[in-house]
């Protein structure tokens, strides 16, 4: 399938976050923001860390008005404790929630950690299925944490989350430092789809973005470090070359020689 004019998928330059048209709507699109971690890491870790929640809610609502966004979109992890939200996991994102929806709407591809966020929430929210959807024809979105549909193939762009990508960076004296990063390649089709799967794979394959965590706090895969295992059923296999860039732009060239 021969691909249109180009669209772009542009990262917004020191944030973990891009801006897509989508239809006419300028879409602001952001992955894995974990709502909810401290409360998460309470109680799965018994580590406690301050709250940032607010901090979390006012960059992303300073990032929809700096980016003159129409749209937010959410690729997955709202959330961040499996399960139904309560608590004070469950009054943030209802504090975030209301408060990006007092903006612009609001739609959540769902992820692994958005168990009960969507039905919890389903007045608020816009909702795309585990196994992805494409956005306006053009930039297809998924979480990554499950194989996505076929469909998602016909877009130019797919955008997925989960991973968390980071690089490990050294220094010339043998310091180390974890940056989050972003992964752009060429899609490998057959390596995205499910194996069995019946799906027309393209010629001209769409591009991979795999967005960095919004969550600072979230952790990650150091994809540039030997051994480490990916999340996502398609990665690294889906990526056969891909480029790191650093939040601020730094190209660092393909991740694997990082």
């Amino acid at each position: 399938m021969a691909r249109g004019e180009p669209v772009t998928v542009e990262p917004v330059v020191g944030e973990p976050a891009a801006v897509a048209d989508l239809g006419g709507e300028r879409a602001l699109l952001v992955a894995d923001v974990h709502a909810g971690i401290e409360v998460g890491l309470r109680y799965e870790r018994g580590v406690e860390l301050d709250s940032r929640a607010d901090a979390r809610r006012e960059r992303l609502c300073d990032l929809i008005r700096e980016t003159d966004a129409d749209r937010l979109v959410v690729l997955g992890d709202l959330a961040h404790r499996i399960g139904a939200p309560d608590g004070d996991e469950r009054e943030e994102l209802a504090a975030l929630i209301r408060a990006v929806t007092d903006r612009v709407p609001m739609t959540l591809v769902e992820g692994n950690h958005d168990a009960g966020v969507a039905e919890a929430f389903a007045d608020e929210l816009d909702v795309i299925g585990a196994d992805g959807g494409v956005l306006d024809g053009t930039v297809a979105a998924c979480h990554g944490h499950t194989w996505p549909a076929p469909a998602l193939l016909d877009a130019d762009v797919v955008c997925t989350g989960h991973e968390h990508p980071q690089v490990r960076l050294e220094d010339a004296v043998g310091g180390s430092r974890v940056e989050r990063a972003w992964l752009r390649g060429d899609l490998d089709p057959a390596a995205f789809t499910e194996a069995g799967t019946e799906a027309d794979l393209p010629d001209d394959p769409p591009e991979l973005v795999v967005f960095p965590a919004f969550n600072e706090r979230s952790g990650g895969t150091w994809v540039n470090v030997e051994g480490q295992s990916f999340l996502a059923p398609y990665l690294p296999a889906a990526l056969p070359a891909a480029d790191a860039y650093l939040l601020d732009g730094t190209r660092l060239g393909e991740y694997r020689r990082v």
